[in-house]
């Protein structure tokens, strides 16, 4: 299973986090965003500025560096 940064999925393609390589604070705000290990996740949109992905029944925007930062297996 490959491992990918969430910025690099497509429109459409769905995962599940596997890992957060970041500073603690940053973690700590994913984490409470509910982007924990394993959550499922679907990428709404990735073109320009934030990346928008559905985590359960909530939209969530995330900016670039952010989601570079979080590692997702695609499934």
């Amino acid at each position: 299973m490959d491992r990918l940064p969430l910025a690099g999925l497509n429109e459409g393609d769905q995962g599940k986090v596997t890992s957060i390589i970041a500073g603690g604070q940053a973690t700590k705000r994913l984490y409470e965003m509910g982007f924990n290990t394993g959550a499922k996740i679907k990428v709404i949109k990735n073109d320009r500025g934030p990346i928008i992905v559905t985590l359960g029944s909530n939209k969530i925007a995330l900016g670039r560096g952010l989601a570079e930062k979080m590692l997702v297996s695609k499934e």
